[in-house]
């Protein structure tokens, strides 16, 4: 089966979805080389993944028959590289598709794609490097300097604009007409789900729709794959089928990328998963740390990926320090590539586990959650501060709740306690009810027994009175 992302891809500007009003000043810059008179040469196109970015790309390419030259910058960010693909491509004529040359002159242009963009960096000074190198020395300027020369039109694709324009990119501001798109709302999104299932003559629940167009929050990528997943062998989806199928998916993509980088070697195959997998490199790290030693068998193996691991961490966290996330491109590698360079022996076969400290982490935030709404809880109710209710209430409720049933009911009633909070005391519901009840219990028993013991008083002292008056009227007699 064709990948619908693909298949569906579309051939015009009038088929992508939402940004309709930036489609339009993307169409009258394509149109300003029509007419040989660009003000601007090259376009910068941002926005988060899966919004239709790219797709637009090539929709333009089509739309005005340019030939589509792409080079993905996350890939080859060097200065050698990009000038043997991308301004070679910038500075000389085109062929028709069907060999023919077509020059400029004539309408025959080809458009230079640079998707990941922001993934460029600066160079180094006195760097040399020949075609074949893939570190990153001088990626940004050698584009800058493409675009002053070109006679074809340049697209950058970028997910954080200011990741491009930082140091040396800062002279794309003025090179460069800057094109910012919005995730398109769930109704659009709604829309080209129905418009392919017409197409694949297959029927979808509206809830599922719904849910899908809703869940992707404007990814139109991720909605078209999840679309696909679910109609795999299937001619009718309900929402039983989309539920059962989310976490599967999601852990299935997670255990091919494992699998990819604890049993391979092949770079150009760890980094192809590692982009399809779409996920938050902070929860892959954790799921290689997680299966790393249960994987290796070798202790030399172990410690030299470990080591790749925690340069990736360093990288990630100084992402989330700086909002830098140019650094992802590197801890990607660390993390994936250098853990599966690191094996030089054989590896143990395992079943992925998911990873400990991401529950242990889990539940500590649900406790703490739960302690917090308490707190609210009880400082409100007696009218204190929180302070005060953690250093004096707690401690009595909690002696409340664990000696005096009765009370404690009451008060988890007043309160409008969730058996979560109860338990944070380190009691439930059903305990105290079955506590009070054993107390009322005990109390009509121990009733029971005070009114027969009175009764049986009361019956002594009426025949100790009966014999008095027999024996006092025999002695009258």
């Amino acid at each position: 089966m064709l990948d619908w992302t693909e298949q569906y891809r579309p051939k015009n500007l009038a088929g992508i979805v939402g940004n309709k009003k930036i489609v339009r000043s993307l169409s009258q810059w394509a149109e300003s080389w029509v007419t040989n008179k660009p003000s601007k040469k090259a376009v910068i196109l941002s926005g988060s993944p899966g919004i239709g970015k790219t797709s637009c790309a090539y929709a333009l390419a089509h739309q005005f028959k340019w030939t589509p030259i792409e080079l993905n910058t996350s890939d080859a960010r060097n200065a050698a590289r990009i000038k043997s693909v991308a301004t070679a491509g910038a500075t000389h004529q085109t062929f028709k598709d069907d060999g023919s040359f077509s020059s400029t002159k004539q309408g025959g242009r080809k458009l230079i794609i640079l998707d990941e963009a922001d993934n460029l960096y600066e160079s180094s000074k006195g760097s040399q490097s020949d075609g074949n190198d893939l570190s990153d020395r001088g990626g940004k300027k050698t584009i800058v300097d493409t675009i002053r020369i070109t006679s074809q039109p340049i697209i950058l694709i970028v997910n954080d604009y200011y990741s491009l324009i930082k140091g040396s990119g800062e002279v794309l501001r003025s090179l460069c007409l800057h094109l910012k798109f919005y995730p398109p709302y769930p109704n659009e999104i709604y829309q080209l789900l129905q418009s392919i299932l017409a197409k694949e003559h297959i029927h979808v629940d509206h809830a599922v729709l719904e849910a899908l167009s809703q869940g992707c929050h404007g990814d139109i990528r991720a909605a078209v794959r999840d679309l696909q997943s679910l109609c795999v062998n299937r001619t009718h989806i309900t929402m039983m089928d989309y539920q059962a199928l989310g976490n599967r998916d999601h852990q299935r993509i997670i255990f091919d990328v494992l699998k990819d980088i604890f049993r391979t070697n092949d770079i150009s195959t760890i980094r192809s998963s590692m982009l399809h997998a779409d996920e938050d490199p902070n929860l892959i790290l954790h799921w290689i740390a997680e299966n790393l030693p249960r994987t290796y068998v070798n202790p030399a193996d172990t410690l030299a990926a470990y080591e790749k691991i925690s340069l990736a961490d360093r990288y990630l966290g100084r992402t989330n320090k700086r909002n830098y996330y140019g650094l992802w491109a590197y801890a990607s590698d660390l993390m994936s590539s250098g853990v599966a360079l690191s094996k030089t022996d054989q590896i143990a076969s395992i079943t992925y586990g998911f990873p400990t400290w991401l529950k242990y982490s889990k539940k500590q935030r649900t406790e703490y959650a739960h302690e917090q709404s308490l707190i609210i809880k009880l400082s409100s109710y007696f009218h204190c501060s929180t302070k005060k209710t953690v250093e004096f209430y707690i401690p009595i409720v909690k002696k409340i709740i664990s000696q005096e049933p009765v009370v404690a009911l009451h008060l988890i009633k007043e309160l409008r306690l969730t058996d979560e909070e109860i338990s944070y005391f380190g009691g439930s519901i059903i305990d105290l009810k079955k506590e009070r009840n054993a107390k009322e219990r005990q109390v009509e028993k121990e009733t029971d027994e005070n009114k027969d013991t009175v009764q049986i008083e009361n019956e002594d002292q009426g025949s100790i009175k009966e014999e008095r008056k027999q024996q006092s009227l025999l002695l009258d007699f």
